[in-house]
């Protein structure tokens, strides 16, 4: 059962189908589930390296014919009370398939966007409606993703997925749906959680985008067993929903396309600096402060480090023992800044695809699952986003911006603070970005690995000003 159990984890959740090996070949016996694992094994305070798979799976598997109706696989699953039909194909009774309840469902809301099927308000099988009070992430993405969802007529849905949510985008709006994760800096793995962090994302991103963040939905299960966006039933997610801002002027695309004017650069150093001026200063000793940079060097040093991701040992010991020395000598200058009040409650993930340069320039995606990661100097997270647009290989606009926050502000920084805090941002940014390859669902792990490279690279070059 403890393979049983990390195979289902691989999978977020579903079936797994158990064989025996027979003379005629391999031959299905039964379906284990997460529900047996969680019920069976560990509701029973039993270890699961102890038990084995055939003493808690679901071995009465019902049959059904191939090009039988998908009512007939339910109906039939209802009567012999199996959540398993098993389809096997008219012509040589050799299996064909093995489905669960919820892919059932999951197929019907496919179809019923296709237009086939199960329409809106038709039960899933006559007279029988079926009252599922869940669904899973699948499903709810399937949903999501068909034009007939929305309310406005609709061409197309583009769909983008995260390593935390998918975002659902239609001409106007925007939807985001939190997936059911939870790692050691977040928990969005229960309902509840998700509705909150939906909430507290509407509201801290008010502060830079008041007029983009609409509010929350919530997506129901309508009685009838079809998932609906909003309106009454039982709540089975909740989404943030958000005005669409125009793709090409957001300020990675601008970069790429040469159109960053200096009245662009004006406008979001004012938006910036308002912003900071406007937030209260967050109590932070000194010793607090200093002690969270020798905190994250040393995890950096940790995670950039393990030969799985193939990194140079050596660039990383370089910039680690670079960044060591820094605060060696010159902590004081780290330590002056939490003095002086200069820690604010800020945006947390200040990158260039997170600001768009409309004549009132608008910030979203503020870092809203931790507030410790939001507790920042003002150039520490300049600093970052000068890093960011000198990646994209445009040095001058991040630069413009904090220079004209400083001189906006009479804020005497010391250069190689600067300096340092782009060094420390680039190596945070190759740990997040190697990350991805340890995701088994990523493909283009080449990608993640080079960026991570880019990064370093990126923090070497910075770590030569002081």
């Amino acid at each position: 059962m403890a393979h049983a159990a990390e195979a289902t984890r691989h999978l977020h959740g579903g079936g797994l189908i158990v064989v025996e090996q027979r003379p005629t070949g391999r031959i299905p016996v039964g379906i284990i589930t997460d529900r047996e694992i969680v019920i069976e094994v560990i509701g029973q305070g039993v270890s699961p390296a102890q038990t084995g798979v055939g003493s808690v799976m679901s071995s009465e598997l019902v049959t059904v014919g191939a090009g039988n109706e998908l009512t007939d696989a339910l109906r039939a699953s209802r009567t012999r009370n199996s959540e398993r039909p098993r389809i096997r194909s008219r012509t040589n009774s050799r299996l064909s398939g093995l489905r669960a309840l919820f892919s059932e469902r999951k197929t019907l809301i496919r179809s019923n966007c296709a237009g086939r099927t199960a329409a809106p308000g038709e039960p899933l099988m006559p007279n029988t409606p079926m009252r599922c009070l869940d669904a899973s992430i699948d499903e709810k993405v399937t949903f999501l993703r068909c034009p007939g969802t929305y309310p406005a007529r609709l061409a197309k849905v583009d769909v983008v997925e995260t390593h935390m949510s998918w975002v659902f985008l239609t001409a106007e709006l925007v939807y985001k749906l939190k997936k059911p994760v939870r790692y050691e800096f977040l928990d969005f793995s229960t309902l509840e959680a998700r509705r909150r962090n939906c909430e507290r994302e509407v509201r801290l991103n008010r502060r830079l985008a008041a007029d983009v963040y609409y509010g929350i939905v919530p997506l129901v299960m309508r009685s009838d067993g079809h998932l609906q966006l909003g309106g009454e039933g039982p709540v089975v997610d909740w989404l943030v929903k958000m005005r669409r801002l125009p793709a090409h002027r957001m300020l990675d695309a601008a970069i790429s396309s040469d159109t960053v004017s200096a009245e662009d650069i004006r406008r979001l150093s004012h938006v910036l600096t308002d912003f900071y001026q406007r937030s209260a200063p967050v109590a932070m000793s000194a010793a607090e402060y200093r002690r969270r940079f020798e905190d994250d060097i040393r995890a950096n040093q940790v995670e950039l480090t393990k030969p799985y991701y193939e990194l140079s040992m050596l660039q990383v010991h370089r910039l680690i023992q670079a960044q060591q020395s820094f605060l060696a000598r010159n902590g004081a200058l780290l330590e002056r800044r939490a003095r002086d009040d200069k820690i604010v409650d800020a945006h947390g993930d200040l990158r260039p695809e997170h600001i768009c340069l409309t004549p009132e320039p608008r910030i979203i995606d503020c870092l809203e699952f931790k507030r410790k990661f939001r507790l920042l100097d003002p150039v520490d997270e300049l600093a970052y986003l000068a890093m960011e647009c000198e990646r994209l290989g445009a040095a001058r606009v991040g630069d413009q911006v904090l220079q004209q926050h400083l001189d906006a502000t009479g804020d005497a920084v010391p250069e190689e603070l600067t300096w340092f805090y782009k060094t420390f941002r680039a190596c945070l940014r190759a740990r997040i970005a190697i990350w991805h390859i340890a995701d088994h669902e990523v493909q283009d792990t080449d990608k993640w690995r080079r960026r991570a490279q880019d990064y370093l690279g990126l923090a070497e070059s910075c770590a030569t000003h002081w």
